[in-house]
């Protein structure tokens, strides 16, 4: 996760994940209006430079910390042997859980839970309204280990796998074990990536955090399928388009990189018209 500090001049020293909703939807700045003055994967440090930057710019310093924004809240979620319940009904269970990211639990019995992309998914899909407390509702235990099993799998478990966990390595296996590669085609691969793509839409038109992650995944997975089909490795794609972008120079264009030969076919054009 990147985070972005950005600077509106006389006006305000600020930390972001996504400049173009938070600048320049959300504040109304264009992107010549405000400037990054840092950007970093550290939330920790983005936090500290955050506060430190507003001293030095004489601008309101922030009581929160940015780090702070994102802690657990801890909405401490009842563990019985038999389930675990939520503090909030169904409605509410979503938002609830992705305030919560991070956040750890254990059931009597020992099985030890965390809240992360997948998990929220299935609890959101699984979860039932307490008979008798409306406004809870709750998942039974057993079944959400399998399903954390059956996600997190040992490297032995990886019988497709090398001994070493490579992901694209494992997705052309399941994909093989499931005929994709025998009676699919680049045809089907691509049909399927346009309905991920339809998936990965929505996802972020409803800025849904939990579905953009699984829609990105499955967004790799039909592409990996698709690139064997085609004869090729992911990895050899992705190689390939890396050293035609690696020394690629331009600039940023309403949200998007637009590469500098671009910007001169469109001058070129333009003069043309005039």
């Amino acid at each position: 996760m990147t985070y972005y500090i950005y600077h509106i001049p006389n006006k305000k020293v600020g930390v972001t994940r996504d400049l173009y909703k938070r600048v320049t939807q959300q504040q109304g700045y264009a992107e010549d209006e405000y400037e990054v003055l840092f950007e970093g994967e550290d939330i920790k440090e983005i936090s500290r430079l955050e506060i430190e930057l507003q001293k030095s710019y004489g601008y309101p310093v922030e009581t929160t910390p940015y780090e702070d924004l994102f802690k657990p809240k801890n909405m401490r979620i009842n563990a019985t042997e038999q389930t675990s319940t939520f503090p909030c009904p169904l409605s509410k269970l979503k938002g609830n859980l992705m305030d919560n990211q991070g956040y750890k639990w254990t059931t009597p019995q020992g099985y030890e839970f965390i809240l992360n992309a997948s998990s929220i998914k299935w609890i959101v899909d699984n979860a039932i309204t307490s008979r008798f407390n409306s406004e809870r509702c709750f998942i039974y235990n057993k079944a959400f280990y399998e399903f954390e099993q059956s996600q997190f799998k040992t490297k032995e478990e990886q019988t497709c796998c090398r001994s070493e966990y490579e992901p694209f390595d494992c997705i052309r296996c399941w994909a093989d074990e499931r005929g994709i590669y025998d009676k699919g085609n680049v045809k089907t691969q691509f049909t399927k990536l346009i309905e991920e793509t339809g998936e990965l839409a929505k996802a972020i038109l409803k800025e849904d955090e939990v579905e953009f992650v699984d829609a990105i995944g499955d967004c790799i997975v039909v592409l990996t399928n698709l690139a064997h089909l085609g004869g090729y490795s992911i990895e050899e794609c992705i190689e390939a388009a890396w050293i035609q972008i690696a020394n690629r120079k331009g600039k940023m264009q309403n949200g998007t990189f637009v590469k500098d030969d671009t910007f001169s076919k469109v001058l070129a054009t333009k003069s043309k018209t005039l």
